[in-house]
C-alpha cells in the first residue's frame, strides 16, 4: 500500500507541474496601446513591454487548436508500474466558426515495465451547427492481462496469478459511431462499426483447462478472434459540454449485430443502454448519476473472450480489475458528487487552488447471465483529485473501492468517468 501511495505521490506532481505550465498563456483580453492614456516615458515602455507579453498570451488564447501533453511515471491497476503520457486535444472543426462546439480528443499512451504497449483513443468530434458528430473509441494493446473465468461465482473465486489467470494479449479495436441530428431536436441517430481482433499467447499452466477458455475456442498455445459488426444508435443529449456537463441528460440506445457474412468469425448480438443525468448544485460544483444496462446475446461457444459484458473499467465500478467480473448481462447505477474548488485567484497559490477539486462517488453493479436474472451484486465507491488543465477539461485521478475481493484500485485518466 505504501508504494502505490508514492506511485499516486509521482504521478500527482508529474501531472501538476506541466499542466500548470501549459495554463500560463491561457485566456486574457487586453487593450492596444492605442486605448491606453497617456504615460511617461519610463512608463510607456514598461506598458510596451507588458502589451508585448499580453499580446503573446492573447495570442496562445485565440488559437484554434489547444492541447496539454502529460507524462511521467505511473500506476494502474492492470499493468503496475508503467511510464506513461496523456494527451488531451481540444478544437474546432471550422476555426473560423466561433460559435461551434468544441471538438474534444482525450488519448493515452503506455509504456510498461513488464513489457507492452498500451494506445487509447476516445474522440468526440463536432461538425457545423452540431448536426453531425462522430464518436467512439480506438486501441490497441500488446499488454500482459488476466482473465477470471465467465460468471459472478467463477470470477469471484477465482485465483489472480501467473499460473492460473495471466496471458500475453494483443489486440486492436476500431469503433466509430456516426450520429446525425433528427429535425431541430436534441435526438440524434445513426451507424456505428466495431472491428476487433484479439489474439491471446502464453496462456497461464492452469488457464488453458479453465472451462469457459476451452469452451470459447481457447487451446494451450493460445486463442484469436476477429469480430466485425455493424450496428444502430438512437441518442438523447442536452448535455451543455458532453466531456464534462455541468448540466442537462444523456440517453444512448444501442445495438450492433457480428455475423460471418460481415467478416466475424462467430455470430452474436450487443446491446446497451445508457442514462446520464447532471445537475449543476453550485458555481462548478456538480451532482451526476448514470443507470446502465449492457448485454450479449448467442451461444456461449459463439460469444468472444472480450466481448461478454466486462464490469471493471476506468468508466464504471472502478475498483474492480478490468475484465475480472464478466458475464452476459450487466446492470449498474452510480452518483457522483463533482466539486472544483474557487478562488478569487488573486496569488499564485489561489490559481493553483482554483485549478483543483474533488469528487466522491458510490455506485453498485449486478451481474447475470441474462438480463433478468442476478447472480451477484458489486458494490463500489471511492474518492477523486481532479485537476483542470483546460477550461473544463480534467485530468481525473481516482481511488475506487472494490467491497467484494477487499481491494482499492488507482486510476488517471483525462475527461470525466461519465
Amino acid at each position: 500500500m505504501k508504494k502505490k501511495i508514492l506511485l499516486f505521490a509521482i504521478v500527482l506532481l508529474s501531472v501538476i507541474c506541466p499542466a500548470l505550465a501549459q495554463q500560463q498563456d491561457s485566456v486574457f483580453h487586453v487593450k492596444s496601446v492605442a486605448d491606453q492614456p497617456a504615460f511617461s516615458h519610463d512608463s510607456l515602455q514598461t506598458s510596451r513591454a507588458l502589451t508585448k507579453k499580453e499580446l503573446r498570451r492573447q495570442k496562445v488564447a485565440s488559437r484554434n487548436f489547444h492541447y496539454n501533453i502529460l507524462g511521467g511515471p505511473s500506476y494502474t491497476p492492470d499493468f503496475g508500474v508503467l511510464v506513461g503520457g496523456s494527451a488531451l486535444m481540444t478544437f474546432r472543426i471550422n476555426p473560423k466558426d466561433t460559435t461551434m462546439r468544441r471538438s474534444v480528443v482525450p488519448a493515452a499512451l503506455a509504456f510498461m515495465f513488464n513489457g507492452g504497449l498500451n494506445v487509447f483513443v476516445k474522440p468526440q468530434l463536432f461538425f457545423k451547427d452540431d448536426r453531425f458528430r462522430i464518436f467512439g473509441q480506438f486501441s490497441y494493446k500488446n499488454t500482459q492481462e488476466n482473465f477470471y473465468g465467465v460468471g459472478y461465482d467463477t470470477n469471484k473465486n477465482y485465483v489472480r496469478s501467473d499460473t492460473t489467470s495471466q496471458y500475453r494479449y494483443s489486440g486492436i479495436q476500431i469503433n466509430p459511431w456516426f450520429l446525425f441530428r433528427i429535425g431541430e431536436s436534441d435526438f440524434f441517430a445513426g451507424p456505428q462499426i466495431d472491428i476487433t481482433y484479439d489474439h491471446i499467447t502464453n496462456p497461464a499452466k492452469h488457464m488453458i483447462e479453465q472451462p469457459d477458455y476451452v469452451r470459447a475456442g481457447g487451446k494451450a498455445d493460445g486463442y484469436k478472434n476477429f469480430s466485425s459488426g455493424v450496428g444502430f444508435l438512437v441518442t438523447y443529449d442536452t448535455r451543455d459540454v458532453p466531456a464534462n456537463a455541468y448540466k442537462g441528460i444523456y440517453m444512448n440506445l444501442s445495438g450492433i449485430m457480428y455475423e460471418k457474412f460481415l467478416g466475424s468469425d462467430t455470430h452474436f448480438y450487443r446491446m446497451e443502454l445508457d442514462y446520464r443525468q447532471y445537475l449543476n448544485v453550485g458555481k462548478r460544483r456538480v451532482l451526476a448519476w448514470t443507470v446502465q444496462s449492457k448485454h450479449t446475446f448467442g451461444k456461449d461457444e459463439n460469444i468472444p473472450l472480450n466481448k461478454y459484458v466486462l464490469t471493471g473499467t476506468p468508466f464504471d465500478l472502478r475498483g474492480y480489475y478490468q475484465g475480472q467480473y464478466r458475464d452476459k448481462s450487466s446492470h449498474l447505477a452510480m452518483v457522483e458528487y463533482r466539486h472544483m474548488f474557487n478562488t478569487d485567484k488573486s496569488n499564485w497559490i489561489r490559481k493553483v487552488i482554483n485549478r483543483l477539486g474533488f469528487v466522491a462517488w458510490g455506485g453498485c453493479g449486478f451481474m447475470g447471465p441474462n438480463p433478468g436474472k442476478i447472480d451477484g451484486v458489486l458494490p463500489n465507491a471511492g474518492l477523486g483529485l481532479r485537476i483542470e488543465v483546460q477550461p473544463r477539461m480534467n485530468v481525473r485521478l481516482d481511488l475506487g473501492r472494490d467491497f467484494t475481493n477487499r481491494q482499492n484500485l488507482f486510476y488517471f485518466n483525462m475527461t470525466e468517468a461519465f
